[in-house]
């Protein structure tokens, strides 16, 4: 782990685009298990690709119009027991950080891992997200 001084920052460059950060088990389960509506979880990191890519990639994607109902982030090798908690909802899939994940009704709908991050740049991570938020959580059109 490190200094609680030196993640900061990161934390709050989720933090100040409205994305709660969950800090315990008990706090992963009471805004993902069985709530309606669709939740993005990021699993942020200290990690180089965190920083340049999956970040970034966030930031642009929560510009579109269509976007999840909540958000959520944990702080893998900071929060371990609420990252932990988070990834045992992204069945399927091994832990991985960074990572986001998107869920309806707390069952996943749609996955990122480390490895659809690294290699990739930003504005190509946030396309693929804009893509997802359009196919899961875009409210259809009243008539």
């Amino acid at each position: 782990m490190y200094p609680e001084i030196m993640v900061i920052p990161m934390r709050e460059e989720l933090t100040r685009l409205g994305v709660q950060e969950l800090r315990t088990s008990e706090e992963v389960d009471r805004a993902i298990a069985n709530q309606p509506g669709t939740t993005m979880v990021v699993v942020n990191s200290i990690c180089g690709c965190a920083a340049g890519r999956m970040r970034p990639a966030v930031r642009a994607a929560l510009q579109h119009s269509a976007r999840p109902e909540k958000l959520y982030t944990v702080f893998a090798g900071q929060d371990a027991q609420a990252t932990e908690r988070a990834r045992s909802y992204f069945t399927g899939y091994p832990p991985s950080s960074p990572s986001i994940a998107l869920l309806r009704d707390g069952k996943l709908i749609h996955m990122m891992q480390r490895s659809d991050i690294e290699h990739r740049e930003a504005a190509d991570i946030a396309a693929e997200l804009r893509k997802a938020f359009d196919k899961f959580c875009a409210t259809p059109a009243v008539k």
